[in-house]
């Protein structure tokens, strides 16, 4: 069965305003101010808060 009525672009762009992708949050390592996800170690120095730093094994 085929369609009564053809789907208008603008409607079909309204239902589908919401699946656009959202932007990453970052904050900066307060250590080396690199960019890195929240929550989440630094790639470049290893520390996550005041109490912790983990040790990167530097591959060269």
């Amino acid at each position: 069965m085929l369609p009564v009525k053809k789907i208008s672009r603008t409607r079909t762009r309204t239902r589908r305003a919401h699946q656009a992708l959202k932007a990453v949050n970052y904050s900066v390592c307060q250590k080396c101010n690199n960019a890195k996800l929240p929550h989440a170690a630094c790639d470049k120095c290893g520390y996550v808060n005041p109490g912790l730093t983990l040790e990167l094994n530097k591959e060269e």
